[in-house]
Parts: C-alpha cells; structure tokens; sequence
C-alpha cells in the first residue's frame, strides 16, 4: 500500500469508525498480517509483536497447524447453533487440564465469560453481592468496569464506576478490596458474609502477581464462609501453564472463566467449575426457578473450537512452557538491566509470560501502586519502542512460543535505543 492508500484508510477508519478505532489500541497503526511472532503494517513496517492480539496467539500468528484445523473445518461450515463434535471435545480438553473444571459452559467473549460466571455465583448462593478487586479486569459489564481504574482513590469497599452509562444501582451490589491484602478481604466477608454471592480475582492481576501466601488466603477465608471463589483466567488459562494459574499458583477456585489462548485466535471463551454450581445451566437438574438462560448465537462453534484444540495440542508439546518462561525471563531479566544501568527507576511486574515495566521505584504490589508509575515516561518509551519496530500494549508484553532468539536480540537492541532517547 503506498502513502497515498493508507491516508486514505487512515481517513476511512475516522469517518466511519468512533475515534477511529476498534475501541482497543490506537487507531495510527493498521495491521495487516502477522506470522509467527511477527507483524506487519499496512505500509509495510514489520514489528516484533508482543500484542499478540492482546494474548490469543500464544503459539504464534498462522501457525501451521491451527491454520490447516480451521481450513479444514471452514470447508465443512462455521457454525451450526448446535452441538458439534469439536466443541464437545474442546469442553472434554477443558476438564482434563483446568484442575477446577468439572463442566464448561461455552460463550464468545471474555466478558460474556466473566458476567455469566458472577451471575453463576449469584444463581448458587441466592445472594447478590460481588466482592471485586480494585484494578481487577473482567471484561466490560457493568458489574466488572466499577473500580477498573479510577482515577482518584476511592474508599473501600466503594466501588467506582470508570464508564458512563451505568446504572448507580449496581454500585449497591459490588464490594471493593485491594489486591494482595487478605485481612481486607477477611474484613469484608465478615461483615458482608449473609450477602456475598461470590469473590471474583485475576490470580495474576493486570501485570501484578500475588503476594506468597494471598491466594490460598483466600482460598481459605471464602471456603471457610461459603462462597464460591472465581478465578478469571481469560489472561493466564493456558499460558501460564497448561492448568493455567490453578497449576501455576497451586490454588483451585470454585469457578473460573477461561478465553484469549483457549479460542486459538477465533472468538470463544468458557465458563467452567464445579457441577454442582454450573447445574445453573441445566434446567432439568434446577428447576424453572433456578435455571440460568446462556444463549449465544456462536457459542462454541466448530471453527474456535478447532483452533482452540489445535493450539491446545502445540501447547501439550514437551518443553512448549518451558520455552515460553525462558523467553520471558531473558527479557525480563534485560529490560530491568538495561533501566538499572540508565538510572531510570523501574519495577519489572509480572510473570515470564506477561510483564511490563512500572516507572517507579516502589515495587507494585496493587494497583494503586500501579498510579505511582510515570504515566508519562511509560507512553513515551511505548511510542519509542513503536517507532523501533517493537508492538506491545499499553501495558503488557505478552511472549509467544513463537518469538525467537532473533525476536529476543532485536527487542533488547530496540530497548536500548529507547532508553538512551529517554535519557535526552
């Protein structure tokens, strides 16, 4: 595409599009295809990409596999609105690997995922109470954007609503507590204990892992109490390891909603648990009163599906996870040398598998730690690594089993130069 071209497309994408994006990155850059770790613009510019989508293409763009699985299945028909054999044996594949599901529910969204687990817990417990963690992310229902990221403090448990156009009555049903404080949350449930439906928590939240110990506090405060613990794995089902945070952090939850890796690239996410809650789902075993309605035109259609399992497969490879902490922690291990011997105060947050940078010299521990970063110097450093042929998001790298030894070299050299243009 010459200049002339992507003007034109870059003027196309502000008439017809709000902002003139997809609601999700910056509208200056137009993806055109991607290959492995790897991708290119509509002008050509080819980046090293830890986008990846926001997460899906933990195996990499195209692969070969998941590729052929969906042509394959393309050839046969997308979707049906009913059940299909690859659907069933995803669900089956679900069971097998995530150490708290019993049974899968099938939906297309992480944030249909996240809304249909609370609702789930609600349905269980007859409660109607959510306990949600400041800067948790889960998804874009109302319940899920209160204290997403407010931009002044709030007293907690009040939650915050970061949206317009949500009712203020649900701000009587949410509960807020800081991450990684588990005699907060004990506070809490004590004394919202009768109207607790559920506690819903990232096990690795945004780019902040949790404290030793957090986790299985709070596997035991909610056990101990009688509500369901929900583990939003959209982010690290399947990518932190192949049981997800679960196997990872050694902590079951009651519910947990899965997407992003499970979808192979395709729209598909999962809400799955014990039997006894996701008999919500099943009229036959709950009654009239008690059933769930979940109906979703692509719901577990066969071609997600058949990505999903073909990624799935590449990931049960041997060594596929250790390459991928690997990965990660050279490039962890960089960046943080590289901001040490510039002088530039930084924390490296996260897991091998997602990271990024905090312009601060505290180290984060939740997300109000988050807001003592340089907002500033963090956009600047992300526009230099753009302009070096670096995609992230704003706050995440996200590392695939397909970036290279190459991918790795050329990313430390763009970080360099970066840092030295900092420092000007």
């Amino acid at each position: 595409m010459d200049q002339a071209d992507d003007a034109d497309l870059f003027e196309t994408a502000r008439r017809v599009l709000p902002g003139g994006t997809f609601g999700n990155i910056a509208g200056d850059i137009i993806i055109r295809e991607g290959k492995a770790g790897r991708v290119w613009d509509e002008s050509g510019k080819e980046y090293v990409d830890y986008l990846l989508g926001s997460g899906p293409m933990l195996v990499g763009h195209a692969h070969p596999k998941v590729t052929a699985a969906a042509q394959a299945q393309i050839a046969r028909g997308t979707t049906f609105f009913a059940n299909n054999r690859l659907g069933i044996e995803l669900a089956e594949a679900i069971v097998a690997a995530v150490p708290c599901a019993e049974q899968v529910r099938f939906v297309s969204s992480g944030s249909e995922a996240d809304l249909y687990a609370m609702r789930t817990a609600r349905a269980f417990t007859r409660r109607d109470k959510i306990l949600k963690f400041e800067g948790g992310y889960h998804g874009m229902s109302d319940y899920s954007l209160m204290s997403l990221a407010p931009k002044r403090s709030g007293n907690f448990p009040l939650p915050v609503p970061d949206s317009a156009g949500i009712p203020k009555s649900v701000r009587e049903d949410m509960l807020i507590a800081p991450f990684n404080d588990a005699d907060a949350v004990a506070g809490l449930v004590r004394d919202h204990k009768d109207e607790l439906a559920a506690v819903i928590v990232e096990p690795l939240q945004r780019i902040i892992p949790p404290q030793p110990g957090f986790l299985p506090a709070l596997r035991k405060i909610t056990a101990d109490n009688g509500i369901p613990l929900i583990f939003d794995e959209v982010v690290t089902g399947f990518r932190l390891a192949y049981g997800g945070a679960q196997e990872y952090y050694g902590v079951v939850p009651d519910l947990c909603t899965l997407g992003k890796v499970v979808g192979g690239g395709f729209p598909l996410a999962a809400i799955a648990g014990r039997a006894e809650i996701m008999a919500h789902f099943d009229k036959a075993k709950v009654g009239d009163d008690n059933f769930l309605v979940q109906i979703g035109t692509l719901s577990g259609n066969p071609l997600a599906a058949a990505a999903g399992l073909a990624t799935l497969d590449i990931l049960r490879r041997p060594g596929a996870y250790e390459q991928i902490h690997t990965t990660g922690r050279e490039l962890m291990a960089a960046l943080g040398r590289l901001l040490k011997e510039a002088g530039i105060p930084a924390q490296i947050s996260g897991e091998p598998p997602l990271f990024d940078v905090v312009f601060s010299p505290e180290r984060v521990r939740d997300y109000r730690g988050t807001l003592a970063g340089d907002a500033t110097l963090m956009r600047r450093f992300n526009a230099l690594l753009r302009e070096r042929g670096v995609l992230k998001g704003e706050s995440k790298y996200y590392i695939s089993l397909a970036h290279t030894d190459d991918d790795i070299a050329f990313t430390i050299a763009a970080w360099q130069s970066a840092i030295a243009a900092l420092k000007e």
